[in-house]
């Protein structure tokens, strides 16, 4: 009658342990998805920030500054090898 009743449980726990088994893999599932939301959201709101502080015209000057635009009658100066020269006068600091 014991050894029933231990099949009887056996089997019942064997029943459960697929269900049991997609069940938690589906709550990891939802947890990674969760947090790649999150991240998503995070990145939209910079995204939006970004967006907004762009709108203004100082922005957008220092912007096309950056792609080498220049205003009427200003001159463009390209200057090579800066990085270099910071880092030769970085130890002359006091």
């Amino acid at each position: 009658m014991r050894w029933l009743a231990v099949g009887i449980v056996g089997f019942v726990a064997f029943l459960y342990s697929q269900p049991l088994r997609s069940y938690f893999t589906a709550q990891k599932a939802l947890e990674e998805r969760t947090d790649e939301v999150r991240s998503l959201h995070r990145e939209k709101q910079r995204l939006q920030r970004r967006l907004t502080a762009s709108d203004t015209s100082e922005e957008l000057a220092r912007q096309a500054r950056r792609l080498g635009y220049v205003k009427p009658g200003e001159r463009l100066f390209i200057v090579k090898g800066l990085a270099a020269w910071r880092r030769q006068h970085e130890h002359r600091k006091p």
